[in-house]
């Protein structure tokens, strides 16, 4: 039996605009072990998010597939065995503001999901709502409070119980610190690594930070403009990253000292429009080393050995 608890393959996402098809999510392939945390990285508008809500059965697939725990969810399933896949598979929202409903208590928006899948009695579903709580630090005062008293990161927590309600094996974590403030980011990156050690959660963590995502991630998966172009295990990635833009987002990691410096990669050039996109790198516009051919074809994925990926035709040394 593997040991993936999610396994996708040619995962492709399209949204038809005026001005043609936008390819947000185009082609990405990836495993997450049980247990483990895959971190996704890239610029605003990579597709990060998109990707997030393919696998969250928040929105379908265009093309390609989504296995979870043996089972293909991107095809159409009968409403019931849907529903226990979503139980199993939970997100937490970038905004922990927008993604509460400020007509909600606390209390409120932690059982909703209880309620939606009739777990257990009214009472055991109170009495987890509490036990919820003291789990992600959260004190019983607020129990009543509407998301308008609370500051972002008691907010964020309510987001983060409401996810775990239904003790789901696999929490999608789109950006969940990025709208917190630094020492609160600490504390809720510390809380994810230890529930998922006491409950053996599988995390796939959206993030533009680069630091965070270092502190978190088993595997980092770099995207840009949809595609995945580099994919490696995190330590291997921070020491030898093999692609452009991969290198150019390790340079702007800043350093916490005045006196030691170092050289930043500085892109220059246009985005390539995501809408119908020629058939070249996507990242040769920008790219310091393109060639001749990576104007020509899109380079398809390169195993460099031990987990290590790569789309791109001159990988760098």
């Amino acid at each position: 039996m593997s040991n993936d608890l999610i396994r996708v393959s040619g995962l492709k996402k399209t949204f038809s605009v005026p001005a043609g098809e936008l390819h947000a999510v185009d082609g990405v392939d990836f495993t997450v072990p049980r247990g483990g945390t895959i971190g996704v990285v890239g610029e605003s508008g990579c597709g990060k998010s998109t990707l997030g809500r393919l696998l969250s059965m928040l929105l379908d697939a265009t093309e390609g597939e989504i296995w979870f725990d043996g089972e293909n969810i991107t095809q159409r399933l009968p409403k019931k065995q849907a529903m226990a896949y979503k139980k199993r598979i939970q997100m937490v929202f970038q905004d922990p503001f927008s993604s509460l409903n400020p007509r909600m208590t606390t209390f409120d928006t932690i059982i909703e999901p209880l309620n939606i899948h009739k777990v257990g009695t009214l009472k055991e579903r109170e009495e987890k709502v509490y036990r919820l709580m003291e789990t992600v630090g959260l004190s019983e005062r607020f129990v009543n409070s509407y998301p308008h008293e609370l500051d972002g990161g008691r907010r964020q927590r309510i987001g983060i119980a409401r996810a775990l309600a239904l003790d789901p094996e696999f929490v999608v974590c789109d950006e969940p610190v990025s709208a917190l403030d630094v020492s609160i980011q600490a504390q809720i990156l510390n809380l994810l690594k230890r529930l998922q050690q006491r409950h053996n959660y599988t995390y796939l963590f959206i993030t533009h930070d680069l630091a965070v995502v270092k502190h978190i991630s088993n595997e980092v998966l770099v995207m840009y403009l949809g595609q995945m172009v580099e994919k490696a295990p995190t330590d291997e990635l921070f020491r030898n990253p093999r692609h452009p833009y991969t290198q150019a987002l390790l340079s702007a990691i800043p350093i916490p000292s005045l006196d030691e410096k170092k050289p930043r990669v500085l892109l220059k050039g246009e985005l390539t429009s995501p809408i119908d996109p020629k058939p070249e790198c996507r990242f040769a516009p920008r790219c310091p080393y393109a060639q001749e051919d990576c104007h020509c074809s899109v380079p398809e994925i390169t195993d460099l050995g031990g987990g290590h990926t790569i789309r791109c035709f001159h990988p760098l040394g």
